[in-house]
């Protein structure tokens, strides 16, 4: 499996409320948006990184598991901020096809992924001010292993429609569910 990473010059089984700022209307056949490229999306979630007075009002602490919130939906692209407690973790997932890209704006994540057959497992450090975007087959494990909370913002496009999760096995990953937006 390729990493599908776009390198820089860097849900979810969760429950929180939906704050949306407009209904997410559904892609027309009529007149299709073309998704934004990795690169625009971590440009999305680099600026807002940047601007806390936008989103910090919103963050809220969950000991249970990750909270978030969306941002932004609209046709052709959606934004998340999550919040992690130290020891929280999505676990391997992919993006259901779609694009995206995250920035950790307060704290630090560690980010698994596979890295090709004569990589194997990378362990990135992804600190404050760091953003990462990825391609529409990336699978990966974002992880709060700091000893304190850490806040994300995350773009992506076109807006999440499923997300598969997978177990790291001495094979590979191994696609273990599928969860859509009902869950979220």
């Amino acid at each position: 499996m390729s990493p599908d990473l776009v390198s820089e010059t860097p849900p979810h089984s969760l429950h929180a409320p939906n704050a949306l700022n407009a209904p997410l209307s559904p892609l027309s056949p009529l007149s299709p948006l073309s998704p934004l490229t990795p690169n625009a999306l971590r440009t999305v979630v680099r600026e807002l990184a940047e601007q806390p007075e936008q989103w910090i009002h919103l963050v809220r602490l969950s000991t249970d598991e990750r909270w978030y919130q969306r941002l932004v939906a609209e046709d052709d692209h959606e934004v998340w901020l999550i919040s992690w407690l130290p020891g929280q973790s999505t676990g391997f997932h992919d993006h259901g096809g779609s694009r995206g890209a995250f920035a950790v704006a307060l704290g630090e994540l560690e980010e698994l992924s596979l890295g090709g057959p004569d990589q194997g497992l990378l362990i990135r450090r992804v600190p404050a001010g760091t953003a990462r975007a990825f391609g529409p087959e990336y699978v990966h494990d974002v992880r709060n292993t700091a000893s304190g909370p850490a806040v994300t913002l995350h773009a992506y496009s076109p807006p999440l429609s499923s997300m598969a999760h997978y177990d790291l096995r001495a094979g590979g990953l191994v696609r273990t569910s599928e969860e859509g937006p009902e869950q979220w």
